[in-house]
């Protein structure tokens, strides 16, 4: 059975509690909704607008946010050009920083990773409204759950007994995807059959997988592809035991209340990004589909099936 049905199977799934924690989508009250697009309205009161002198940006923790930094800055200088503003980068240390930091007004445009999209969208007003793909328009990733050779772990059931890495609760293939996969398919409780552990992020996990550290762990196969090509890890130092569906990858956006002119420009800068020869190409074309540019999505289609895992993880968008 695929995970995607799975998923239209598993009501009532038990899992870990997560920290955001109504299993249908939801917008939190301080936020309308009139056209039925599942995201934040932009104001209609100009006094509850936003205007920066500096636009605040941050990219999904999926590794240390020192390896970013460089990647994105040929970026966040376009970005300055097409908005006449200037732009910082903000090193977030986990999704659950980064999600509050949008929500208590210090964050004006980001890349959430896949699972704290639907967070971000329903407690913090994130509006996405781009993702990375190829030139023919591929995007995606697949969740992994890896091993390394020599670990006696060559199927899921052997994972009985032993500790399994995740990334954090907001991850999806760090923590959603696998939860709902042992779950349903293969019978396997948290704390019951396999000891959970969360290392933080998906570079932490690989890592600690390569280094024996952890018999198992969850992780988005597009980081380890990086990591790979940055030479990391050796492609021979972990296995994989499964392997996903596609899912989208980081979605792109900006805070609701940004003003509606200077939301446009912040559209326009993603968009006519030229990455040739660029710090952003040359990081993730490693990925598989090779992500070469920035193409539109909308929240309500694309993250379609990370919210079905939200559902039958009973996960809830109560803001706190």
């Amino acid at each position: 059975m695929s995970l995607l049905k799975t998923l239209a199977t598993l009501a009532g799934a038990t899992a870990l509690s997560l920290t955001f924690s109504v299993s249908a989508f939801a917008l939190d009250a301080r936020f309308k909704d009139a056209n039925g697009d599942m995201v934040a309205d932009t104001p209609t009161n100009p006094a509850e607008l936003i205007d920066p002198p500096t636009l605040i940006f941050a990219y999904t923790p999926v590794e240390d946010p020192a390896v970013y930094a460089k990647v994105w800055d040929g970026f966040l200088k376009h970005m300055e050009k097409v908005t006449g503003k200037k732009v910082q980068f903000f090193p977030v240390q986990s999704n659950a920083a980064q999600i509050e930091a949008m929500r208590a007004g210090r964050l004006h445009v980001a890349g959430f990773n896949t699972g704290s999209n639907p967070i971000a969208v329903a407690c913090s007003g994130f509006v996405p409204f781009a993702m990375m793909a190829s030139k023919k328009d591929e995007f995606g990733y697949e969740m992994e759950i890896i091993t390394y050779p020599g670990s006696g772990i060559e199927k899921i059931e052997d994972i009985k007994g032993k500790k399994l890495a995740f990334t954090s609760e907001t991850s999806n293939s760090g923590f959603k995807a696998p939860s709902a996969l042992l779950a349903q398919e293969f019978k396997m409780d948290a704390k019951k059959d396999y000891e959970p552990v969360f290392s933080g992020k998906h570079d932490n996990s690989i890592i600690g997988v390569a280094n024996k550290d952890y018999p198992a762990a969850a992780i988005a196969n597009s980081v380890k592809a990086r990591m790979i090509a940055r030479n990391v890890i050796k492609p021979d130092a972990t296995k994989v035991i499964y392997k996903s569906q596609t899912f989208p990858t980081t979605g792109y956006g900006y805070v609701y209340n940004l003003k509606p002119e200077l939301a446009a420009k912040v559209k326009e800068a993603f968009f006519s990004f030229n990455w040739e020869g660029s710090d952003l190409l040359k990081e993730f074309e490693k990925s598989q589909p090779p992500q070469e540019k920035f193409m539109p999505i909308t929240f309500k289609t694309h993250w379609e099936v990370v919210r079905q895992i939200d559902k039958a993880l009973n996960v809830s968008y109560a803001c706190k």
